[in-house]
């Protein structure tokens, strides 16, 4: 009798909470569905250290020059490579510093791809693909804590000798992979059974966010909570780069604009020419003595 490794875990339980589903009304699915999520907070905040532990593991390696990746299956992949994407526009990073993997490949990201994250082997492929090196840090998402897929990048990201994190919504779980920090999220049950797409992937949100952003913060991407490291690459974030020129240096739109320009678009740059009235050179050369800390480079 083959054994079911997901029987006991945690996010294949039935919830007792909707055990009538298929008969409730409309209205009261969804205040169920909102009651349930209102506890994913508390089930991240339960976990912050581990979350926090994880934040320096990569802000170390990110500042000796590594990478960050994620690897999931399905909604795991999906959000590890919408936070992956989502790093370049905020942060102005290169988009080799955070990479999304995801069983399946780029089609898994639209189209569920059938059997995807069942080879342990197809997840250390892809790790060895990226030339994952001893500086990197590889996160696994894995919401059952049991993805074989997810579980061969991590043991080859660990044979590399890079960094590991788990992040995991099945806290009890016996055989979880080995890493670095394991971040075990407890929401519970699902309100439809086994489906991670809802608490346990809102959770794995969560903890992503905080995860990147703080490290980015750690690495003086922003200038007290405005991200003055943003690439203008569309209307909306040039608009941003002027509006922030114009909060911390007093500038009037158009002076604002003249600068942002004179700077190549650089809003760190463009700073440092309007506080400390020098040229693009000069900002330039200053933001590189400060490790490209602004606060620094201004001498505060």
């Amino acid at each position: 009798m083959h054994h079911d490794p997901l029987e006991n875990a945690l996010t294949e339980q039935r919830n007792p909470a909707s055990e009538r589903l298929d008969a409730m009304s409309t209205a009261e699915i969804v205040d169920l569905m909102n009651q349930q999520d209102s506890l994913v907070p508390a089930a991240v905040h339960a976990a912050r250290e581990a979350i926090a532990r994880a934040v320096e593991l990569i802000t170390v390696a990110m500042r000796a020059g590594g990478r960050l990746f994620y690897v999931g299956a399905g909604t795991s992949g999906r959000l590890g490579v919408l936070d992956a994407a989502e790093c370049p526009p905020t942060f102005g990073t290169d988009p080799e510093q955070v990479q999304g993997i995801i069983a399946g490949g780029r089609e898994a990201l639209v189209r569920a791809v059938e059997g995807a994250e069942d080879r342990a082997e197809d997840g250390a492929a892809a790790v060895r693909e990226r030339e994952f090196g001893a500086g990197d840090v590889l996160a696994g998402i894995a919401a059952c804590g049991a993805t074989p897929f997810v579980r061969g990048g991590l043991d080859e990201a660990r044979r590399l000798g890079g960094g590991t994190i788990l992040i995991t919504c099945n806290p009890g779980h016996a055989s979880l992979p080995n890493a670095d920090v394991t971040i075990a999220v407890d929401v519970g049950p699902e309100v439809l059974t086994g489906s991670t797409r809802l608490k346990a992937g809102t959770a794995t949100k969560l903890v992503l966010n905080t995860l990147t952003t703080a490290t980015m913060v750690r690495l003086g991407k922003c200038y007290g909570n405005l991200m003055v490291d943003l690439r203008a690459t569309n209307n909306k974030l040039r608009l941003r780069s002027v509006r922030i020129l114009r909060q911390l240096c007093g500038l009037e739109e158009q002076a604002a604009r003249d600068c942002l320009a004179e700077a190549g678009g650089e809003l760190k740059v463009a700073i440092l020419m309007a506080r400390l009235r020098v040229g693009r050179a000069e900002a330039v050369a200053r933001l590189a003595e400060s490790g490209g800390v602004l606060r620094r480079a201004l001498g505060e």
